[in-house]
């Protein structure tokens, strides 16, 4: 079958990404997250509607366009479609990521592990009961504090035994403090300002 001009430069597309190294983990990256999920039903529907939440207006035209040419290509047999399909998500997900301000380098593989706790989310969004998010956050929280705490206990009562003990004393307490700080400003920050912050700090 003779390949069309669509279908080479969406191969070109994918060659790219390919080529690029193995991808941060993120759940909407992954073939098997919600946005390539909705991503495969608008293609199957031929309706655009259920991605488009996944855009932000700017970059609706973007998204439209690339859902055109993805159904004129898969339009042209099984290898083309595959091909169109990868193409599509990859765009998808790409414009999804650029509107959060995260980086994208690629999707992840179906088998790919997804923290339990955004599962959590995925489950209870699902149902509708947040009773297993919460508990399962809160144990994930609980640990986490009483861990870094009693570290930073018992590093406390040697602190005064030698030059060395007091800076592993500090190393405990600055450990727990900053994750209590890291922890607080998350629950008290809506999502994309901590994320904002975060990539303030990491540059």
């Amino acid at each position: 079958m003779l390949l069309t001009k669509s279908t080479l430069l969406l191969a070109g597309a994918l060659a790219a990404t390919f080529a690029l190294p193995p991808p941060a983990n993120a759940h909407c990256d992954t073939m098997e997250g919600p946005v390539v999920a909705d991503a495969r039903l608008a293609l199957e529907r031929r309706d655009i509607a259920p991605i488009l939440k996944w855009v932000g207006p700017a970059d609706e035209s973007a998204i439209r366009s690339a859902f055109d040419q993805t159904l004129a290509v898969r339009a042209l047999g099984p290898e083309a479609r595959e091909l169109a399909d990868r193409f599509f998500f990859e765009t998808l997900v790409r414009l999804h990521r650029a509107g959060e301000g995260a980086p994208f380098t690629g999707l992840k593989p179906e088998g790919t592990e997804i923290e339990p706790i955004v599962l959590a989310a995925d489950r209870a969004l699902a149902t509708g009961s947040d009773a297993e998010l919460v508990a399962q956050l809160t144990k994930a929280v609980a640990d986490g504090a009483r861990h870094r705490f009693a570290s930073a206990v018992e590093a406390r009562r040697h602190a005064d035994h030698s030059p060395e003990m007091g800076r592993g004393y500090v190393a405990a307490y600055v450990e727990l403090t900053h994750w209590l700080e890291r922890l607080d400003h998350d629950a008290t920050t809506d999502a994309h300002g901590g994320a904002e912050a975060a990539a303030a700090h990491s540059h």
